[in-house]
């Protein structure tokens, strides 16, 4: 008995915990004194004239506290800065209803990060519909945070919490981004942007969204998760293997079409039609990674090899409503 009571405890304490955040011990950053910087620091004239000369102001200037990069605070005008040609579309929907929020308030507070564009000009990798709010507004001028550091523009998309993601979203910015790259460092491997892309499978399945923005990619990424892996290979010619990838998903994917199709015409209706097939013709379901594995559980090519034969070979007469009720309620978990 006491041992059982002494699990229970335990027990609590981890529940209790759980969702609790420890701060580090380790202190890390600047201290107070060191984050002062001059706009007469040598590291920001060239900056600091490239805002005056677009007709913005430099207000002021500080190290950044975590890394100790200098950054320019300013104001610019709105012609003055573009979004990154790799993020997400911009969603007129959520423009509006920025603008709105931002006009009851009364007062624009959240600058814009700003970085130098490869065009010469300024890019915002993450305020696409700030600045596009900024714009339904009628401001003249916008706040911004610029950092010299171009290199921020593809780093700072994993920090963009202003409109959650979704797959669709993540994979165009992801191929977009990928794209920008291939044309600007086409010796760069795929794998020196492993961190930026967060993940292969949004490589392949942006280049499906670029034809199909209707994609059910959801249903497909339990399967790429386990076999797409990043390419130690230039990006042009990853990206020109992934072209073949998207193409086999696409043609996987007409066939599923036909085969739910065939379901529903024999009597079943559920929203998870698409992920039950999906899951029955994925030659890899039943694999487990162990922790920290990293090698694909199949290589992908011969995954979607596989996965087109299923396809091709599926027998509606084997579908039991029960299996499907089983596919709904662990989608819903």
């Amino acid at each position: 008995m006491a041992a059982k009571k002494t699990t229970k405890k335990k027990t609590a304490k981890k529940k209790a915990t759980r969702g609790k955040l420890a701060p580090s011990q380790r202190k890390r950053g600047l201290a107070p004194g060191d984050i002062v910087l001059g706009l007469d620091d040598p590291a920001l004239h060239g900056l600091v004239t490239e805002i005056r000369h677009c007709g913005g102001a430099a207000i002021g200037a500080y190290h950044e506290p975590l890394s100790g990069r200098p950054v320019l605070l300013a104001t610019l005008p709105l012609k003055a800065v573009q979004p990154t040609p790799f993020q997400r579309d911009l969603s007129p929907t959520h423009t509006k209803r920025l603008a709105q929020k931002i006009d009851e308030a009364g007062a624009f507070l959240d600058p814009l990060i700003v970085v130098r564009g490869e065009d010469g000009g300024f890019w915002t990798p993450n305020g696409r519909h700030r600045l596009a709010a900024a714009k339904v507004l009628g401001l003249q001028l916008i706040t911004a945070l610029i950092s010299p550091d171009e290199a921020l523009a593809y780093r700072i998309l994993a920090l963009n919490t202003e409109k959650a993601h979704n797959v669709k979203d993540r994979s165009l910015e992801v191929i977009r981004m990928a794209r920008n790259l291939a044309g600007t460092r086409p010796r760069s491997k795929e794998t020196d942007y492993a961190d930026h892309f967060e993940a292969a499978e949004f490589l392949t399945l942006g280049i499906i969204y670029e034809q199909n923005k209707r994609f059910a990619g959801g249903a497909y990424s339990p399967f790429l998760k386990k076999v797409d892996r990043f390419a130690d290979r230039t990006l042009p010619v990853s990206l020109r293997a992934r072209e073949d990838y998207a193409a086999r998903l696409i043609a996987i994917d007409d066939q599923v079409k036909k085969i739910i199709g065939k379901l529903e015409k024999k009597g079943f209706k559920s929203p998870y039609l698409r992920t039950y097939v999906v899951a029955r013709i994925n030659p890899v379901r039943f694999h487990r990674a162990k922790k920290g594995e990293t090698t694909p559980a199949m290589p992908i090519k011969e995954a979607l090899t596989r996965m087109a034969a299923a396809a091709k070979r599926f027998d509606v007469d084997t579908v039991k409503p029960g299996e499907l009720a089983l596919v709904a309620a662990m989608s819903s978990e």
